[in-house]
């Protein structure tokens, strides 16, 4: 079972490469159905701790004092969605930031990388994989409607919100991980192929 210390190694490691600073990003685990654990509000995110989060029903409704994530709608439609998910990653890295502004299109996609093989079912590098692009927005509920009904049709367990960062999610931690992981490798490597082309 995945459990808010393997998630706090986790977040710290993401901040000392630079994905998450100040009180920027946002993570939650789910070990049952109906309980999410998520960022509290307001923390940073170099120096989170077990106290740092709190505990949220599906429904969205507190189980323990303080204030969630602004962007706790996000997490709540992932979980609703796919009862085996079990961890949701949002961070804020420089390549995702900056690549999603300068992305025109609603989508990037990732051609012949070897490692698109992170992905679940993705067999061999010989293959397109598109990441959706949404426009940023402080309205989480009218995100939430724009993001839901695609999420049937996803390639790759992610999405980037322009300007903002990449979520990404997996049945387990070290999934979501490895998602995440794969999403900024991919996204830098963009970077570099339009820089050189």
């Amino acid at each position: 079972m995945d459990t808010i210390e393997n998630l706090t190694q986790l977040t710290n490691s993401y901040y000392l490469r630079g994905w998450t600073p100040a009180t920027s990003s946002n993570f939650s685990i789910r070990n049952n159905r109906d309980v999410v654990q998520i960022t509290r509000s307001g923390r940073h995110k170099g120096r989170l701790n077990p106290q740092d989060f709190m505990r949220l029903k599906h429904t969205g409704e507190a189980i323990d004092e303080g204030k969630p994530s602004a962007e706790t709608g996000l997490h709540l439609m992932l979980y609703q969605y796919d009862t085996e998910i079990k961890a949701v990653l949002h961070t804020h890295s420089p390549k995702a930031t900056v690549l999603s502004m300068i992305e025109k299109s609603d989508s990037i996609e990732f051609t012949d990388y070897e490692i698109l093989k992170a992905f679940p079912g993705v067999a061999g590098h010989e293959t397109t994989l598109s990441l959706p692009v949404y426009d940023n927005s402080q309205d989480i509920p009218a995100l939430v409607k724009q993001i839901e009904p695609i999420l049937p049709q996803l390639q790759i367990p992610g999405f980037l919100i322009r300007g903002h960062g990449i979520y990404t999610w997996g049945n387990s931690l070290a999934d979501a991980d490895r998602h995440l992981e794969a999403l900024e490798y991919l996204l830098e490597c963009e970077i570099i192929r339009r820089q050189i082309k």
